[in-house]
């Protein structure tokens, strides 16, 4: 549960009409692009490397929008199918409506909104839909034509996939999300159909990812639970195949250790075996020489209510080697960080190992991490190889570059930042301070503390990706403003934490919540993560007012008094939600979260949205993809062009035309 998303704060929004970074804007989204300096300057065989690896990288796509509703690849192909066959008024509001739909769908890989959760509403008619589909030839549509009703019905219906994914207490967790994880299994059987499963394998030094790959189907008429595969000859063989050609065509040109990591990855595809990908992942996590790395597989578990099956993507990247600085100093201080750590001695790890942290260019994004992507990694999942072999950690250093050209000039610190001090820190610090928060959230908050002996790592469940986001956030916020980060030299004085703080808290409180519907409650993991910090500082904070809510002209301000003091909440809170992971505390987890975490105030939900709408400003952002080419020269490859688009439909439609390789129906 590390490869983090951490949305940067709404701050890091742009003002309409910046070119040339945004490449469109539609509903509440941004497009931009971004640039890969330093491609030019690799090797010929790294530069093919990064070819192939980005081949991968987008071969599994339609994996991706498969895991998040069995409807979806029918719903985008048909709307697809549509766009480009549409020969009526493409002038109407309608039409601009469905259009805008189908934008909606291709960034959020789905029919449901790609941080909320929620089913989009569509702002065009089931007649209109119908009679569009009714106007074009039967044949552009293929194989989807007996799937006009299903699609419609999916699209139309309010009683149909209403949330991707449900995390209310409760609730059986499984048959109201609408992912396509569990295939009519109730949240209690998969619960025992795993927990039975561990029990097989108690004692094991070494436990499986048991779950990560695969679907988990009941029988309708002999009620046989079973796994469905994800692998070579499994569900979704067909684009796993065409993964495993890139990968190999990699592995030929790639060198030791990254050959022989790539044949384990190949290895774990083709058989389905968790243990290949726990080889994998051991080498993956030890190779710290390679400047090409790469992601690919099923990686992260939040879009399951349960934590267990992972959504498949792809990342392809490497080393900025001036900007490492920074994170080698925080890992080569790794052991200090965890012995001064404010949790219980009990639950920090005694010696820290192999924790490598570097920044990084991204090359390719995939899967999960496209359009919209983590401006931070930390990897490998698995507890006990955390424990074992360390863990690696990047920061993603174009990608943040990227988002601060497309942010001058928004009006977004007049509106919301009452004073003009902190609005000045902010200036001057604020892009380094989320640059040492996300190094400290990746590199070490991920790789900190211990769980207790017999305690898993599943035990919080629906509650564990915040909780963890939360371990991870906290970590980074405790040590930003510790007198180290100035001995380091990696911050001139505490005004860089401060800057930080001030614009976590009012994230937190306040301005995330433009990200969120009105009328609706935070749902998505890393929302929930930053509200429960700021929430629970507020309320332990109020005897000494370390932050205060202001009102003045009519509008609601979030402003820090005290940052020393609310340091040191930083440093209880950790204390706290380190607790309750290492000792697999549900209870308490649960009642932090629904606490603090979950219900929004909607007086205040309305004011901060009216107030963010009028900059017009975008509250979400994702990317374009560059285009790599190779070019050839007497039948040899001579070199890698890197070129970079600006129209999202194209490289939207050109991705669904060459690189869609499964049915309708999986």
């Amino acid at each position: 549960m590390s490869f983090t998303a951490i949305a940067l704060a709404a701050c890091s929004q742009s003002p309409k009409g910046e070119a040339p970074w945004i490449v469109d804007r539609f509903d509440d989204i941004k497009v931009i692009r971004y640039e890969v300096p330093g491609f030019d300057e690799l090797p010929l065989e790294e530069k093919e490397l990064v070819y192939y690896l980005a081949e991968a990288a987008k071969c599994g796509r339609d994996i991706f929008f498969d895991q998040n509703c069995p409807v979806n690849l029918p719903v985008r192909r048909t709307l697809e199918t549509i766009y480009e066959n549409y020969a009526g008024d493409r002038t109407t509001p309608e039409w601009k409506a469905l259009e805008k739909y189908l934008k909606k769908v291709w960034f959020a890989n789905g029919i449901h909104h790609h941080y909320s959760n929620d089913k989009f509403v569509p702002e065009f008619t089931e007649q209109y839909f119908l009679d569009v589909c009714e106007s074009i030839p039967v044949e552009c549509f293929g194989e989807l034509t007996g799937m006009i009703g299903v699609v419609s019905n999916a699209i139309f219906n309010p009683a149909m996939y209403q949330t991707r994914l449900n995390q209310k207490a409760g609730e059986d967790l499984l048959w109201t999300s609408s992912s396509n994880y569990y295939r009519n299994v109730r949240q209690a059987e998969a619960e025992k159909f795993y927990a039975d499963m561990a029990a097989a394998d108690a004692g094991n030094p070494e436990p499986a990812s048991y779950g990560l790959n695969s679907q988990l189907v009941k029988e309708e008429k002999t009620g046989r639970i079973y796994e469905r595969v994800w692998k070579v000859g499994g569900m979704y063989s067909p684009a796993i195949e065409r993964i495993v050609y890139w990968l190999e065509k990699a592995q030929a040109v790639a060198k030791e250790p990254q050959k022989s990591n790539i044949a384990a990855l190949v290895s774990y595809y083709k058989t389905g075996d968790l243990k290949e990908f726990d080889r994998y992942n051991i080498g993956w996590v030890k190779d710290t020489v390679s400047n090409v790395d790469f992601i690919n597989g099923f990686i992260e578990d939040y879009g399951d209510p349960l934590g267990r099956k992972a959504a498949w993507e792809g990342n392809v990247n490497f080393m900025d080697k001036e900007a490492c600085h920074r994170t080698e100093v925080i890992s080569d201080n790794a052991q200090w960080f965890e012995d001064h750590s404010p949790v219980a001695e009990a639950y920090r790890k005694p010696v820290v190992k192999g924790v490598s942290a570097k920044v990084i260019t991204v090359a390719m994004l995939g899967g999960d991490c496209y359009p919209s992507t983590p401006i931070g990694i930390n990897l490998p999942n698995a507890d006990w190889i955390r424990k074992e072999y360390g863990s690696k950690s990047v920061t993603i250093d174009n990608i943040t570059y990227a988002y601060d050209m497309a942010a001058h000039g928004n009006g977004f610190n007049e509106e919301f930042v009452l004073r003009a001090e902190d609005r000045e820190r902010m200036d001057k610090y604020g892009k380094l301070a989320d640059d040492l928060h996300t190094d400290l959230h990746e590199c070490l908050g991920h790789g900190s503390g211990q769980l207790a002996p017999g305690v898993k790592g599943g035990e919080l469940k629906s509650y564990g990706s915040t909780l963890e986001e939360a371990r991870a956030d906290l970590f980074g916020l405790y040590y930003l403003g510790d007198p180290k980060l100035v001995e380091l030299g990696l911050v001139p004085s505490f005004d860089v934490a401060k800057a930080g703080y001030a614009k976590y808290i009012l994230n937190g409180m306040m301005t995330q919540l433009a990200r969120v519907e009105l009328g609706k409650n935070v749902e998505e993991s890393h929302m929930r993560n930053r509200k429960l910090i700021a929430e629970w500082c507020y309320e332990r904070g109020k005897a000494d007012n370390v932050i205060e809510v202001v009102k003045e002209n009519g509008k609601t301000y979030v402003v820090v008094n005290d940052f020393e003091k609310l340091r040191g909440l930083f440093g209880e809170m950790l204390r706290e939600v380190q607790r309750i992971k290492s000792e697999g505390d549900y209870e308490a987890g649960h009642k932090l979260v629904e606490q603090y975490a979950v219900v929004v105030d909607p007086a205040l939900h309305k004011e901060v949205r009216d107030r963010y709408y009028a900059l017009g400003i975008e509250p979400y952002g994702g990317f374009v993809n560059p285009e790599f080419e190779l070019v050839e020269q007497d039948g040899k490859i001579v070199d890698v062009k890197v070129s970079y688009p600006a129209n999202y439909v194209e490289q939207m439609l050109g991705y669904s035309k060459d690189y869609s390789f499964l049915p309708n129906v999986n």
